[in-house]
């Protein structure tokens, strides 16, 4: 969750660190540091409690000299935010500082163990634990650091990405990662180290993607060397960034979330180019296609996801058994990992994920093939752990989501999933060809009709001043809209932090309809689809108990809106692709309400973009 980053070569290494601080800082905000070593070799530690810019404050007319230096911003995990459990951590002799992204699980029997052996905690972490564990162990068995770090990983339990520099040694820093991600970026006569690639980007385009117990001695001027925890010498190819510094910038927004989900027609359609055909014959994903004997033997489809993720799994199991005819089963890959699940080897899971590192899911991934079954990822993030970890799958091609609530990530799994249940379907002969075609010219219509819905933007947030002072939501939909009732209440939980709960429409007489009152705003997608007359006597449950109901309709609408207290106009569609756009306002209402309620939209309290411990 937290966002490390370090720098070696030879431009001073303090605006290149604070500037990938604030480029990660949607990973974690509640402290950040930054450690440096001078040109005469003295280690300084500079940190505290807050953003990337009290940080900046706190190192005013501090030295921050230096072309080597390693920084973190913090997702607390062992001991709350405060100035001493923010990273970097000195060892015990304050010769050794190390940065940390991951959660050690044997920390408190290593621990009492450094204990006993005379070492001192300043801190509640379990980061501090390894940094003085790395010492201990160096100066037992008389090594330098880089074996000292590579003896200490033998004994952890747990994932890690960690950065390790040392007193007096100008010339290197030590990199490693288990299940916590770590890129390398290859300048000239210079290297970047950093959690992802939007710090990097602005200095190279050629990174090094490290692997699960890897270890790489970066030094100044010389290749890096990377060998594994039992030593290992290991090769990697240097791939080439596509990502461009502007993807990283707000772009005259007032927020990246606002930016992502008004960019979500150009995403679109960029996550179709070259996937639908001009013609609209046939949709050509090359994971499929590569692989179709286990798709057509396929005895079930297990989508594995958390989030908003696991809400693009869940409209992924309409559409398949809509389209193709196979059971699908949505699993939380938390408690997929943990269950003993049964898994045939003829089964076929698809992990989804927007960074490609979500932990759970990795460790459910890697569950799913010692059973052989077959793992096709859908992520974002070119090289990140989970399209490296499955059998083959698709890219979603949004460019980098900074805003820690997913929009236009969201969107574009739910087009990737759609054109898997299209091509699919086609090849296992379950959708009639006319039909096939029909749907595919449709979604190709989808960027528009979103297009259309963002003109609403104005209406929209006049609408949201009235509910900034709800206290609770529900949202309820039906069918394909049932888990974007689930993304919506998400959505503004995530950011304004009003509590919301979705759920299906007809669920609401099972308990729900308990609490509304005139005080309940209820959010209603009723577009005109085979269930919109029942999703009308909903609306009328909620009427007669004196309920406020907000309803996303079609354009055409005139049942809804003359029962409805307030409606957001979307244009018609295919059931099926309903949710492409009826996501939209909601995510657009989500939005002012926190912005009206002055909440941090991009960086909402305790939470960050890329979930990499449990």
């Amino acid at each position: 969750m937290c966002g490390i980053v370090g720098y070696i070569g030879n431009q001073n290494a303090y605006p290149i660190l604070i500037k990938g601080l604030h480029r990660l800082e949607y990973r974690g905000y509640d402290s950040a540091g930054i450690a440096l070593t001078s040109q005469n070799g003295n280690l300084s530690i500079y940190k505290t409690k807050g953003r990337v810019a009290d940080l900046e404050e706190f190192c005013k007319n501090k030295d921050i000299s230096g072309t080597i230096g390693i920084a973190h911003t913090r997702w607390a995990t062992h001991g709350e935010p405060n100035n001493i459990n923010a990273h970097p951590h000195y060892s015990e002799s304050e010769n050794i500082a190390l940065i940390h992204n991951g959660i050690i699980e044997n920390y408190a029997v290593l621990k009492q163990q450094l204990i006993q052996n005379g070492y001192h905690f300043q801190s509640n972490t379990d980061t501090e634990v390894l940094v003085q564990l790395i010492e201990y162990i160096k100066i037992l068995n008389k090594t330098d650091l880089f074996h000292a770090v590579q003896l200490t990983l033998n004994e952890i339990i747990g994932a890690y990405a960690i950065a390790v520099i040392e007193k007096g040694k100008t010339d290197e820093i030590i990199v490693a990662r288990k299940s916590s991600p770590l890129v390398l970026g290859i300048g000239d006569d210079e290297y970047f180290i950093a959690s992802d690639a939007s710090p990097i980007i602005e200095y190279t385009n050629k990174v090094i993607y490290l692997e699960d117990e890897e270890i790489a001695l970066v030094s100044r001027n010389e290749k890096p060397k990377i060998v594994t925890v039992k030593n290992i010498e290991k090769t990697h190819e240097i791939i080439q960034l596509e990502m461009n510094l502007s993807q990283l910038e707000k772009g005259g927004y007032d927020h990246f979330m606002l930016k992502e989900i008004f960019e979500q027609p150009q995403t679109l359609r960029d996550c179709m180019r070259g996937r639908i055909d001009v013609s609209f014959n046939h949709v050509v994903l090359s994971g499929i296609i590569d692989h179709k004997e286990r798709f057509l033997n396929a005895r079930r489809i297990i989508i594995l996801a958390c989030g908003t993720s696991w809400h693009a799994g869940l409209v992924g199991k309409y559409l398949f058994e809509s389209f193709c005819k196979i059971p699908v089963e949505v699993e939380y890959s938390s408690e997929f990992r943990y269950r003993n699940p049964v898994i045939y080897q003829d089964d076929v899971v698809i992990a989804i994920s927007q960074s490609g590192e979500t932990a759970d899911t990795l460790a459910a991934i890697e569950l799913a093939r010692k059973s052989g079954a077959f793992i096709y990822g859908i992520c974002n993030v070119v090289g990140s752990s989970i399209a490296r970890n499955t059998h083959t799958g698709s890219y979603t091609h949004v460019g980098p989501e900074i805003g820690v609530a997913s929009t236009k990530a969201f969107t574009a799994q739910l087009v990737v999933l759609s054109m898997m249940s299209l091509c699919l379907g086609r090849e296992k002969r379950t959708i009639d060809e006319k039909r096939y075609r029909e749907l595919l010219k449709e979604l190709n219509h989808i960027p528009e009709k979103v297009e259309t819905i963002l003109k609403s933007n104005d209406s929209i947030n006049d609408l949201s001043k009235i509910f900034t002072y709800a206290h609770n939501f529900i949202y309820l939909g039906r069918g394909f809209n049932y888990p974007v009732a689930l993304e919506g209440a998400l959505k503004l939980k995530e950011i304004s932090y009003i509590h919301a709960e979705g759920y299906p429409a007809a669920e609401m007489k099972h308990g729900p309809i308990a609490l509304i009152d005139m005080e309940m705003p209820v959010v209603a997608i009723a577009t005109d689809n085979k269930m919109y007359d029942k999703v009308i006597s909903n609306i009328q449950e909620i009427k007669a108990r004196n309920g406020c109901v907000i309803a996303v309709v079609n354009e055409n609408d005139t049942i809804i809106k003359s029962i409805a207290d307030y409606v957001i106009e979307v244009p018609s569609t295919e059931d099926c692709f309903e949710p492409l756009l009826n996501i939209i306002p909601l995510q657009l209402l989500s939005y002012h309400i926190a912005v009206n309620k002055k909440r941090d939209v991009d960086m909402p309290r305790n939470l960050a973009k890329s979930v990499t411990v449990e």
